[in-house]
């Protein structure tokens, strides 16, 4: 809309000294022509020279702070002061010092953020995961360029990419890394310019690297198969959700949920959080979990302290007594930024356009810019070598009559003629005749001339090989796989963030807690189960029990503990105790095959409880073999309730020890009447649930193992005379006193 001009009279000429034409009047405008003149450059300027990446993986100011490290030689050499540095990197980028070490300081090794980093940092940089650790200033911080960075600068002298002068017009810089590896993936890059945003997650070196190689081989190559999941600096855990991951992978564009990894310290009944999402700070999250603590939403949390230090990250988490560890995480998860969302904006210029490409697109995208810088390489070595032959060709000629070219120099009477003469005695042009005459006296004989001549042949070679390939594509892909391959080998780590599937994940009801107090669980030989607490223990007589039935198992534990029931058909049945109603010694208790869904004629025959599933099951065969299985192999992610080959089933099984720890006794009754006792950790623990384990006891025809158990102490008067020096073993036999003193009981 027009504005009304100004009423403000002219001065009168007498007034007229100083005085501005026009100052004061409004001058209408169009709106359309002050954003087509002022304010679209400016947004133009700030997509293309600052805020999105380019296919190398960098931004302008990234680009302009390595170049200028390059050029100071910090790749390889001693670190020299940041101030150094940000004082070199303002000859090519004029925004400022603090910009520049903001720059460096999240491109250095000290500050976390990326897993490559291309800054190798001594001093306080701050890290990533903090918001209120401020980095030293300047003048206290070293730095030089990561060894990694040998990949990026490669060849970079070689007319490999663009240069461009600089602001001033002074120097000249880069327009692009000749990145040898698709480093605009395996580092994150965020930036946000105008009316648009580019966000890109970062992936493990050897995967992206295996998955290039395998699109350069074939254009249909299955890219999920060798890139599972992006991998974060941080460790974090990623949901993955295989819709959701090839929704990014194909568009650019998603969401990627992450969790922090954490773990439960029994002995001190605290939380340690050890890695969170990339999108959060430690701050945040100890801030959010003290307001949850203040308004009563979480009533289990006793103390919370940030221990990060030289190890890493570390928040501590005090519970008190009776907490489950795993259901509060789980209301962790939901109410705070424990668990978190990468959102991912594969935005990128290429070719001065800015493009949101899928992985595949990317990929094929960097593979055409190597492409091009592997080509041009070829052709600056290809032109070097094709001089070098030019002049030996000329100095070939020489070899033929070097007397007449000393004559033809000493006989020249102008120097200015010495080149044209020799062009006409030796038929060679003026390139070559300039070179020969710029030859030492002392290196106008045969042998030096011989020796550099020998080059001819080889050089001939190498030019027809660097033409070869300047002819074929497929060998200047070979050559691009062959570096790939050996960036992965030198460079490549091991994947931090872990991948859980989102289908593993219980979604627990987490508003509701179980009350945790202490039971006493009693397990009978006939299959029959009682929790009872210490109270109405007390108070209670002796066990109602079937005919011929009697308990065989008694754990002093708590209401929050799962059971493993095992059968005779080799399965596994898993319950929790809290699922079983409070009772007394005057009951039979709860039929545990009719409770928990047994099949036909299956009977129970051993019951676990446990915690966190440490310790050990040894399964005692009736053959003498033992498998020693750790408990942990029946742990599972999802809420399952029954497992299938919970033993092996391929010998007779004579029955189930359970230690809660290794480097325990376990007595072995044969039918023979002989005792053999064997220490656990002389077992090797196997993680298949069905494996057969080893011969421990030998058995005479006709006999076999009646039963086993843990050897408690006063069980044996002298267990060291059945002890295995060897296995298997045939064990001994008991003395006349001893027989009485041998128990079956696993107690």
């Amino acid at each position: 809309m027009a504005r009304k001009k100004s009423t403000k009279k002219t001065p009168s000429p007498t007034r007229l000294e100083g005085y501005i034409a026009g100052a004061g009047e409004v001058v209408e405008e169009k709106i359309s022509s002050t954003l087509e003149e002022n304010f679209m450059p400016y947004a133009m300027s700030i997509i293309l020279s600052r805020a999105i990446p380019e296919i190398d993986g960098f931004k302008p100011s990234h680009r302009k702070l390595l170049y200028t490290m390059y050029k100071m030689g910090l790749l390889g050499s001693q670190r020299t002061k940041s101030a150094n540095i940000v004082g070199q990197t303002m000859r090519l980028n004029p925004h400022g010092d603090a910009a520049i070490y903001d720059t460096m300081v999240r491109l250095s090794r000290g500050y976390e953020a990326l897993l490559h980093p291309y800054v190798d940092s001594k001093g306080n940089f701050g890290k990533f995961y903090s918001r209120d650790m401020a980095w030293a200033a300047s003048r206290y911080t070293e730095a030089k360029l990561d060894p990694i960075c040998n990949e990026l600068f490669r060849d970079i002298d070689k007319d490999t990419v663009d240069f461009a002068d600089n602001y001033d017009n002074t120097m000249k810089e880069p327009t692009l890394l000749p990145a040898a590896y698709p480093s605009v993936l395996v580092n994150a890059n965020t930036g946000i310019a105008v009316g648009m945003a580019s966000s890109i997650c970062s992936f493990n070196l050897s995967e992206v690297c295996q998955t290039t190689i395998g699109l350069l081989r074939d254009p249909d190559f299955d890219i999920m198969s060798t890139l599972a999941a992006p991998d974060f600096t941080g460790g974090a855990q990623i949901i993955y959700d295989e819709s959701v991951m090839r929704t990014v992978y194909e568009t650019g564009k998603g969401s990627i949920k992450l969790r922090g990894r954490y773990r439960y310290d029994k002995y001190e009944n605290c939380i340690d959080i050890l890695s969170i999402p990339q999108t959060t700070t430690s701050e945040a999250i100890i801030e959010k979990i003290i307001d949850l603590v203040k308004t009563g939403k979480i009533k289990e949390i006793s103390d919370i302290r940030d221990e990060t230090g030289i190890d890493g990250l570390k928040i501590t988490i005090d519970l008190k007594r009776g907490v489950n560890p795993d259901k509060l995480m789980s209301r962790l998860y939901k109410l705070t930024p424990l668990e978190d969302s990468f959102s991912c904006n594969f935005n990128v210029l290429i070719g001065g356009t800015p493009k949101v490409l899928g992985v595949r697109e990317l990929l094929n995208e960097w593979s055409a810019f190597r492409i091009e810088c592997v080509r041009r390489r070829t052709y600056f070595d290809l032109n070097k070598k094709q001089d070098k032959l030019h002049l030996l060709r000329g100095l070939e000629r020489i070899l033929l009559d070097i007397d007449k070219a000393i004559r033809i120099i000493r006989n020249t009477e102008e120097e200015s003629m010495v080149i044209p003469n020799l062009m006409d005695g030796f038929g060679i042009d003026e390139i070559q005749a300039e070179y020969v005459a710029e030859i030492k006296l002392r290196h106008l004989n045969r042998e030096y001339i011989l020796k550099r001549t020998d080059d001819i042949s080889r050089l001939e070679k190498e030019i027809a090989e660097l033409e070869s390939i300047l002819a074929s594509k497929k060998k200047i892909k070979n050559i691009i796989i062959r570096e790939l391959s050996e960036i992965a080998e030198k460079y490549g780590q091991p994947r931090r963030s872990m991948i859980i599937r989102a289908e593993d994940i219980i979604d627990e009801d987490v508003s509701e807690e179980i009350p945790d107090y202490a039971v006493n669980l009693f397990f009978s030989k006939e299959g029959y189960f009682k929790k009872i607490t210490p109270q109405s223990l007390r108070m209670s007589g002796e066990h109602k029990l079937k005919d011929g039935d009697e308990i065989i198992l008694h754990y002093e534990t708590t209401n929050n503990t799962d059971l493993i029931f095992f059968s005779d058909r080799g399965k596994a049945y898993k319950s929790k105790a809290s699922e079983f109603s409070d009772t007394k010694t005057s009951v039979l208790g709860d039929y545990i095959p009719s409770r928990l869904s047994f099949d036909d004629n299956e009977n129970a025959i051993y019951m676990i409880p446990t915690k966190d599933y440490s310790g050990f099951v040894f399964f005692v065969f009736e053959s003498g073999k033992i498998a020693k299985v750790p408990l942990e192999s029946y742990a599972t992610k999802t809420n399952r309730k029954k497992l299938t080959g919970a033993y092996s089933e391929k010998e007779p099984l004579a029955a189930i020890c359970y230690s809660p720890e290794d480097n325990v006794d376990i007595t072995l009754i044969s039918s023979s009447g002989r005792a053999l006792i064997i220490n656990s950790s002389e077992l090797l623990a196997k993680s298949s649930r069905t494996t057969q384990g080893v011969a421990v006891m030998k058995q005479k025809k006709g006999h076999r193992v009646l039963s086993a158990s843990i050897l408690r102490e006063g069980m044996i008067s002298d267990p060291e005379r059945y002890r295995a020096k060897t296995i298997p073993s045939m064990g001994q036999m008991p003395k006349s006193g001893e027989k009485d003193q041998i128990s079956f009981s696993d107690q």
